[in-house]
């Protein structure tokens, strides 16, 4: 059974920093597309960043720059560091995943069937 667990949110300054976690259990981390993606209160959600299993990343347009997810395959564990956090990056962060194997497709973030429960990111002063 796939199961992503989140940590690492928090209270964080405009300014400041977060790393988020997420740990893999039940499957093998190589195998998957892992991406974040993170909804705000009245608003939809958005996909922030993904890990590929090709190794390739890609991240929304918000977060190019600021934000660099990583996959650790010995600790089963995606990374994702957020920098110069401002107040619109408040939001409940999701890891979601999507298995992949030998085949070459690959989804969009917000179409990964698997969710962890999600980790809050709160960037105020």
């Amino acid at each position: 059974q796939v199961q992503l667990v989140e940590s690492g949110g928090g209270l964080v300054q405009p300014g400041g920093s977060l790393r988020l976690s997420c740990v893999g259990s039940g499957f093998s981390l190589g195998a998957y597309d892992i991406g974040w993606f993170r909804q705000a209160p009245l608003q939809g959600r958005e996909g922030v960043a993904s890990t590929r299993t090709d190794g390739s990343t890609h991240y929304a347009d918000s977060a190019k720059g600021r934000f660099t997810i990583s996959r650790d395959i010995g600790w089963n564990t995606v990374y994702l560091q957020m920098n110069s956090l401002t107040p619109e990056d408040t939001a409940v962060y999701y890891c979601v995943a999507d298995f992949v194997g030998d085949e070459d497709t690959h989804k969009p973030i917000l179409e990964y069937p698997y969710w962890g429960q999600g980790t809050q990111v709160t960037v105020s002063s």
